[in-house]
């Protein structure tokens, strides 16, 4: 099960706890993605915050720019957004999965803090949403006005979808976190502190699922790093 690390950067201590933000995060795969896809681009650029998760982008950050930056995962943000609720007594919303697993998520939130209120809903399967699937999934969410909205329907679906409907939640922070889902309900283990700390938890996840993973970091990271160094080369022209 995914468990609370305490391994959060302090920079997420920043994040205005009053103020409606969109929260992203990038990584290489999803910055492959983003070159060919521009409405997941301009998602991922005109969020409030996009947080750098993963070593490749915190490397590439500091070899174009010389600035340092923190990687902070998904279930870094994840962990921050319940224990600042949990002070306070908030609410938070999950948007997406299936309705067995949201069921568990909401269930292990109620013993791990249970002074949160807790709410889901399971949006329907399928590529792209009807008008009356939007309708619905904003209902649910208005009605119950969440301090935090998670919303876990993968890359870069999740992003398009909290981006286009930005306007019309009545929320606090939306956090697209993904895969954090599965980490917080043991279908899917989170890498050990030491190897998030020796910035490994990309070969964890490799090795765990090296059939469904191997393009994404053997290839994509190769195309992540060659699309920088090219960067580099027209920053020094």
């Amino acid at each position: 099960m995914l468990k609370n690390t305490g391994l959060y950067s302090q920079c997420l201590t920043k994040l205005d706890p009053s103020k409606k933000m969109l929260i992203t995060t990038i990584n290489a795969h999803s910055y492959n993605v983003a070159k060919k896809d521009k409405e997941f681009k301009i998602a991922l650029l005109k969020s409030d915050v996009l947080i750098p998760d993963g070593v490749s982008v915190v490397w590439a950050k500091k070899w174009l720019s010389g600035e340092k930056v923190d990687k902070i995962a998904g279930a870094d943000l994840f962990y921050y957004e319940l224990n600042r609720l949990k002070d306070t007594g908030g609410k938070c919303f999950f948007l997406g999965s299936t309705n067995a697993t949201l069921e568990t998520i909401t269930n292990r939130a109620k013993l791990d803090y249970p002074n949160i209120e807790v709410a889901s809903y399971s949006p329907p399967y399928k590529p792209t949403f009807s008008d009356e699937d939007n309708e619905i999934m904003l209902q649910k969410i208005n009605e119950f006005e969440p301090d935090v909205l998670f919303v876990g329907m993968t890359a870069p679906k999740q992003e398009k979808w909290a981006y286009s409907n930005l306007v019309n939640l009545k929320v606090g922070h939306v956090c697209c976190i993904g895969a954090v889902f599965d980490f917080y309900t043991g279908t899917v283990n989170r890498a050990p502190g030491w190897m998030i700390n020796m910035g490994l938890e990309w070969l964890y996840r490799f090795v765990k699922e090296p059939k469904r993973l191997w393009k994404r970091y053997l290839i994509g990271n190769a195309q992540f790093i060659i699309a920088i160094v090219k960067e580099k080369l027209v920053k020094e022209k």
